[in-house]
């Protein structure tokens, strides 16, 4: 199965993908700023690329519960130094963590190939910003819900999407773990990914580092959490998940190897 944006292509489904994450925010749940300067940033999407991520996912703003949103021009300024660095250096596609229009314009613009959306909205703006571009966009349920409710949630936001005129080989979605759900909510997914599955669309999995998997794992530090990532990742992949993100690729891409290579052996 292919994913098409822009002038590429990435397979998916007999290959798990890696997202490597990328924060450049001073105020990171995960990584605590570690890579909110530019420089510092342009290193870290490097070094993932050379661990094997198949995407790098760069965002410039804290998704964390009870983060302080920043403004379009904020979030641009931050992204810029580094999209333009990056720019013709990197051979895997780059992905922008964005909700703004504006923002989503300008990264293609600088050479980004897929926009991951947590909003949660189909925005007619943005809509006609991937469709101009041919770029990939992500679909997230933001918000609380069981597998048959983000299910709805993906069918009604890939309708809307065909009538606005994208293709749906540029879509990807994502159940959105951790955006409005609580402990309970984020674990029956997880245990059954299938039930949201659907044919012919990338499903992609982010929970690394999140407080579900410290919680689920017993660990308080973000960073340590590597362990119940991987848990985690095997059993989505099992059940099929196709594109795992994650900010550890050279330990996570273990697991998911190995999940990937067992789900090969399931009867």
């Amino acid at each position: 199965m292919i994913w098409n944006f822009r002038n590429k292509q990435l397979e998916y489904g007999d290959k798990v993908l890696v997202m490597g994450i990328v924060n450049v925010t001073p105020d990171s749940f995960s990584d605590g700023g570690d890579h909110f300067f530019a420089p510092d940033a342009v290193e870290c999407a490097l070094r993932l690329e050379a661990e094997g991520a198949d995407i790098i996912d760069i965002g410039a703003q804290s998704t964390r519960p009870g983060h302080i949103p920043v403004s379009d021009t904020e979030e641009w300024a931050r992204l810029e130094p580094v999209l333009k660095a990056l720019n013709g250096k990197l051979s895997v596609p780059v992905s922008v963590d964005t909700y703004y229009p504006l923002v989503a314009e300008n990264a293609l613009k600088e050479g980004a190939d897929i926009i991951n959306d947590v909003s949660g909205v189909i925005s007619r703006e943005m809509a006609e910003i991937v469709k101009f571009y041919r770029a990939g966009w992500i679909l997230m349920h933001n918000g609380p819900g069981t597998p048959d409710d983000i299910k709805e949630f993906f069918e009604k936001s890939v309708d809307e999407c065909i009538k606005l005129g994208i293709d749906k080989s540029q879509l990807c979605l994502d159940m959105g773990i951790g955006f409005g759900k609580n402990y309970e909510e984020n674990m029956y997914l997880l245990a059954n990914v299938g039930r949201y599955k659907i044919n012919g669309f990338p499903l992609l999995l982010g929970t690394s580092r999140k407080r579900v998997i410290g919680q689920g794992s017993e660990q308080d530090i973000p960073k340590e959490r590597i362990y119940g990532n991987i848990a985690a990742d095997t059993a989505a992949i099992l059940g099929g998940a196709d594109i795992i993100r994650v900010h550890d690729v050279k330990n996570e891409k273990q697991g998911i190897l190995m999940a990937q290579n067992m789900k090969g052996f399931i009867l």
